[in-house]
This record gives structure tokens, C-alpha cells and sequence, in this order.
């Protein structure tokens, strides 16, 4: 994966249908020219395929399945799947207000096993309430009209669906002490906020540890990022980062395990799991 600035984002499952195309064809020993020639295509398309950065023409894959001597009722249930795929994610409802380079995040988030983050700046947006979120992204697009600011709320409050799902993933968020004193939306905000984070710990799928000021430097002092993990063995870990004017995603072995590394260190710095729910307490009585 890479940097993304525009452009409609890929679905987890055609992402999961790519890279068993590669698989496909790298085990029939045919090489992206020569799938490519097959198609009257240039390899490049090929290639763009397997990383989901294209829709997946159906007569395309057809060809590409019998080309790398997949069986016929195998090839059914792929394209069936190519055509689910190709369909656009709920969030594509909210495309009016959701930035295209955010769309994957979406995605890999919805379909994820565990979700693992670090965030120095403000609680993370599966764990906001309503009028967190609303004063995060006030002050995030200061000139973004009324109602827009309304939809990418509610866009944020139906992400958090997922954590109640039957099958919800593990969260587990490390966030700088920061996060909890830094004044957004006003006392009353804060303290419902905090109020949420102390029941979020209760949940069994949800682990949250403090980073406090008095535990120094650690390895991520560079900025916020997310990990996402998955059931299927197609899909690697993809580490997701943010800047003002996009993102990236990264799957890479060695620099998700640099992540990850660095995660793993500042979890044993931070103070423990079940020690959460009262420092949080003890930051809202100081509110």
C-alpha cells in the first residue's frame, strides 16, 4: 500500500480477491506480462489489480482465472465475489463529507480482527461521544459549513457500531496523558467523555492504557498511527498514519514490525490496563 491523496478507495474483500490473484498467478508461474497480454493490457493494469488500486472488471478476472488454470466452479464463486467487491462500503454514503485517502481507514477498520493505536493528540474516534467529536472536528476544519460538520459526525458515531458488533474486534488503544487533559468542547464535555471512557474499559474487546507525562520519552513520539490485523491469511498487518493532507498505509513486513515494536515498548511503559478506569477517574475530579 502507499500514500493516498484521492481516488475511491478499495473494499477489504477486494483487497482480500488481489492478492489471491497474485497468488494465482505466481503459482502458475505466468508474469505480469504475460497475464497482461492475455488481457491486451499493460502490465501495470495487472499489477493494479492484484493491489486493489482498480475496480475488478469481471471479464478481466474471468479470463485471468482460466488463464491460470483455475477451475470453472472455483472461477464462479471469485467473480461472485468480484462483483461484491466492487460495490462501495456503507460509508459510501458519506462520500459527500468523507475524504477519499479515508475511506480505506474505514474499510481495514470495519473488517478488522484487532485494532491496535497510539494517540498523543485526542481520544481515538471509535471511543468519542457526540460532542467530542462534534468539537474535534470543529477545530479540525474550522471552515467547514454547519451541516457537513453534522454529517461526519454521525459518520463517526456509526464507525463505533462495530465495537457492539457479535463478532467486534479488540481495540486496544494506548493514549498520551495529553489526550485526557487537553480542554476540547468545555468541562461539561470532557467530563462525559472521560464518563464514556471509564464504561469502555468495562467492555471485554476493549483495552485502553495511559501513557503519563512522567514516563518520558518513548519510542512514538513521532505521531498517532493505527495497526490493523486479520482473520484472513490473505491480508497482512497494515499500519495506517495521518498528515494534513492525506495518509499512509503500509503493509510492508519491516515496517509494520517497526510499528509494532514500538507499540509493544510503549504498552510496557504506560500504566497497566486495569489502572485505567481510576486514573481516569481521578483526571475528572480534577476538571
Amino acid at each position: 500500500m502507499h500514500e493516498t491523496r484521492s481516488g475511491g478507495a478499495p473494499t477489504v474483500l477486494r483487497l482480500i480477491l488481489g492478492k489471491r490473484l497474485q497468488h494465482l498467478r505466481e503459482k502458475a508461474g505466468i508474469s505480469y506480462e504475460a497475464a497482461a497480454g492475455a488481457l491486451d493490457v499493460t502490465h501495470a493494469t495487472v499489477r493494479r489489480m492484484e493491489k486493489a488500486e482498480v475496480s475488478l472488471k469481471i471479464p478481466y478476472v474471468e479470463k485471468l482465472l482460466l488463464l491460470y488454470g483455475v477451475e470453472p466452479d472455483e472461477i464462479g464463486a471469485f467473480l461472485l465475489l468480484a462483483r461484491q467487491g466492487n460495490r462501495p462500503g456503507w460509508w459510501h454514503r458519506y462520500r459527500d463529507v468523507l475524504p477519499a485517502w479515508f475511506s480505506a481507514f474505514v474499510s481495514l477498520e470495519g473488517e478488522a480482527r484487532t485494532i491496535r493505536a497510539y494517540e498523543p493528540h485526542y481520544v481515538p474516534g471509535l471511543l468519542q461521544t457526540e460532542d467530542y467529536a462534534r468539537a474535534v472536528l470543529r477545530a479540525g476544519s474550522p471552515h467547514l459549513p454547519a451541516p457537513d460538520i453534522e454529517r461526519s459526525v454521525a459518520l463517526r458515531l456509526e464507525r463505533q457500531t462495530l465495537l457492539t458488533r457479535p463478532d467486534a474486534p479488540v481495540l486496544w488503544v494506548c493514549v498520551d496523558e495529553t489526550v485526557l487533559r487537553r480542554p476540547i468542547g468545555g468541562p461539561g464535555v470532557m467530563r462525559a467523555q472521560l464518563d464514556q471512557l471509564v464504561e469502555a474499559c468495562s467492555w471485554p474487546n476493549i483495552r485502553l492504557q495511559v501513557m503519563p507525562f512522567a514516563a518520558g520519552p518513548h519510542p512514538a513520539m513521532y505521531g498517532p498511527f493505527h495497526i490493523f490485523r486479520f482473520q484472513v491469511r490473505e491480508l497482512p498487518d497494515v499500519v495506517f498514519t495521518e498528515s494534513l493532507v492525506g495518509a499512509a498505509y503500509l503493509d510492508d513486513r519491516d515496517d509494520v514490525s517497526a510499528f509494532l515494536e514500538a507499540l509493544d515498548r510503549m504498552c510496557a511503559q504506560a500504566a497497566p490496563v486495569d489502572s485505567t478506569a481510576a486514573i481516569l477517574d481521578g483526571v475528572r475530579k480534577e476538571i
